[in-house]
This record gives structure tokens, sequence and C-alpha cells, in this order.
């Protein structure tokens, strides 16, 4: 399926109530921020949006409330992950995706009984993908997550002409030789997402397009100065402002992982709540902390344009 996604696509939070609950009254203005940031997507439920941690039910929830925001909406694609452990919900989920309206869809690996070999693998897509015939279908490869590291080069080769819906992969690791190896396979009949965004500079260098990364939605601007940059061939600055972006992100390390990145929403006036178990959310103190912390980044210079009403209406 010839389907090649372009700019920055984010990862969203699934924004929650303090009780823990879906808070899903925020994603008409959520949807509404990306879109004043220039991003053309979400990839909803993913690792950022804690698909892991939402139950079915859930997931279709968040994915219909994204799916009215944006139903009118040719520029803005909205892809959910599936999953990756039980393939009968991913199937139900699938197919749920394409009632409501959703322009692709996204599995990935099975983390607790593994595939054994790369060819069990593709049959997992198998299984879900011919279910939605019309649909996109990427593969999410996060191997730091999943645990799951076959080279995704091997898998477009059990893949490809055995499954006609396969539009990709969304390529969340390092190994630049197998992603570059994936991008120009078979001249180039895959779309390759990149998913490293302290990366992107390398990625954009062999060839990326399209990305989706969870930081997008709180600092676009960066990336798309990063982009610019490099299309000018101004290396330097394309330089500097990936170094911005990696000082950004080291910070979510010191300060407790992926939940941080809420933090950063709220500074830029998108309060999604905090992270269920068994993710760890700071505390009050260390929020105080990593607000200086950010402030010391420069990050008001880069950050994704705080939402008000009046700038969005």
């Amino acid at each position: 399926m010839n389907l090649h996604l372009t700019g920055l696509i984010a990862a969203p939070f699934t924004p929650m109530n303090q009780d823990g609950s879906l808070n899903l009254d925020l994603i008409p203005d959520y949807y509404q921020f990306l879109k004043q940031n220039g991003i053309t997507g979400a990839f909803i439920c993913g690792s950022t949006g804690e698909g892991v941690s939402l139950t079915v039910s859930e997931k279709k929830q968040v994915a219909e409330a994204w799916a009215l925001c944006a139903k009118d909406d040719q520029a803005f694609t909205i892809m959910p992950l599936l999953g990756g452990t039980c393939i009968a919900d991913c199937i139900e989920l699938a197919k749920h995706a394409q009632q409501i309206g959703l322009d692709a869809v996204s599995f990935t690996s099975p983390f607790y009984f593994k595939p054994a070999h790369v060819e069990m693998l593709a049959e997992c897509i198998i299984a879900i993908a011919e279910t939605v015939p019309d649909m996109p279908f990427y593969y999410y490869h996060i191997p730091v997550l999943t645990g799951v590291g076959f080279a995704m080069f091997d898998l477009l080769k059990a893949i490809d002409g055995r499954v006609p819906n396969f539009a990709g992969i969304k390529y969340t690791h390092e190994d630049f030789m197998d992603f570059q190896s994936c991008l120009n396979y078979k001249n180039c009949k895959y779309d390759m997402l990149w998913g490293r965004d302290e990366n992107m500079l390398s990625a954009l260098a062999v060839g990326a397009k399209g990305a989706v990364g969870s930081t997008f939605n709180y600092a676009a601007p960066l990336y798309y100065d990063l982009i610019e940059a490099f299309n000018q061939n101004d290396i330097e600055k394309a330089g500097s402002l990936q170094q911005k972006s990696i000082d950004m992100i080291r910070l979510l390390g010191k300060y407790g992982g992926i939940s941080v990145g809420k933090a950063y929403m709220k500074l830029v006036g998108m309060d999604c709540g905090q992270f269920r178990l068994p993710v760890k959310n700071m505390s009050e103190a260390q929020f105080a902390s990593f607000r200086s912390d950010v402030a010391a980044l420069d990050f008001d210079s880069f950050k994704s344009g705080q939402f008000t009403a009046k700038t969005i209406f």
C-alpha cells in the first residue's frame, strides 16, 4: 500500500483526570493544539499514550474522540496502536478503527509470549492485517520495550507480497544500517517513520521524511527548525538544534522517564494529568526543580505554542 507520511506526527499522551480516569473532554483542544503547531498526525494509544495501560474499551473511547475531532481533516492522519499481546484484541480494535474512519493502524510484537523468529512475527501481522484489508497497516518496532529485536529488513522480506495493505514501519531503534536498508528496500516501497527524536538529524541524513515522536507534542518548532536547517544544508545549525533536543530529553531520565512528558505538557498549557501505575510520577518538589531545569534550557524559545482558546478559534 503506497502510503508515505511526511512531517511530524505526534504520539499524544492520553489525558487523565485526577482519579486516573480518561479525560476525553481535553482531546478536541489537544487536536487543535497539535494543528496549531504544524503537527500532521497523531499516533494514539502508543507508548506515550499508555496504550498498554488502557482497557480495550478505553482504547476505543480514545480512538472515537480523536476520530470525531479529525473526521473532516484530510491533512491530519490518525493511527492507533492496537496492542501487542492479545491478537484477538488487536483484531477487534483494528475493525473498530476502520468502522470509525481512522486512517491507519499499527501493531507491535507480542512481548510476553515472544515470537521465536521473524516468520512468526510476520504471521501475527498477517492475522491482523488481513481483517482490515483496506487500511494501511504499520509495524511498530521498539525493541527497548518489547525485547523483540529482529532486523526490520528481514521482516520486510518476510512480509513483502503477502500483506497488500502493509504500509511500513514506525522505527524506534538506533540501528541505522537496518533503517537505511528498509528505506531503500525495493525502490523505497515502504514508509519508514523515524521514532527516536534525539537522533532525528541522523535519520534525516539517511533519507527519513516522516517521524513519530513524543517530544513533538511540546517542542514541534525545534524540530521544524532542525529540518529546515538540514534542508538548507546548514549542518552546524541543525546539529545545534539536535543538541537542544537531546538536552531536553535528558530531563526525562533525570526526573523519572516517560511520565515527565506530561510535565512538559503542563508548561505549554495542556494538562494531561498523570501516568497510571506502574509508571512513577514526579512529586511537587520535583516538579519545581524540573521547571527550573527547563527554564535553564531556554525552553520558551523553542516550545510549542501554548494553547489558548484565542489562538485556536
